[in-house]
């Protein structure tokens, strides 16, 4: 059975830190990424970051505040989140498979089940 947890939300103030983690397990395949999507209340799921054989990727609203980090297997993943802004607060969730492009969730083979992020002013 295959099980992808993301844990490491919480509540905390802006300009703060968070980490959060992602593991995958029960697999029957070997994924190439491993990536971070969010989504605001009301708003759709984002891209945020992505890391795979061909390199990290990140979008715009998060470089420099944001660092993704993982196993090579792309079982584990890890978000530093750096000066944290009240616009970040979202479910982050974690999406592993063998996608086609980074940035597209439906490519993402497997979910969790998101870890909420409140930022408050």
């Amino acid at each position: 059975q295959v099980q992808v947890v993301e844990s490491g939300g919480g509540l905390v103030q802006a300009g703060s830190s968070l980490r959060l983690s992602c593991v995958a397990s029960g697999l029957t395949f070997s994924p190439t990424a491993m990536a971070w999507f969010r989504q605001a209340p009301g708003k759709e799921r984002e891209f945020v970051a992505a890391i795979s054989e061909r390199g990290i990727y990140y979008t715009d609203f998060v470089k420099g505040r944001f660092t993704i980090s993982g196993d090579n297997a792309k079982t584990t993943e890890y978000l530093q989140m750096n000066s944290l802004k009240p616009e970040d607060t979202a479910v982050y969730y974690c999406g592993t498979g063998i996608p086609g492009r980074l940035t597209r969730q439906y490519d993402y083979t497997y979910w969790g089940q998101g870890t909420q992020v409140t930022v408050s002013s």
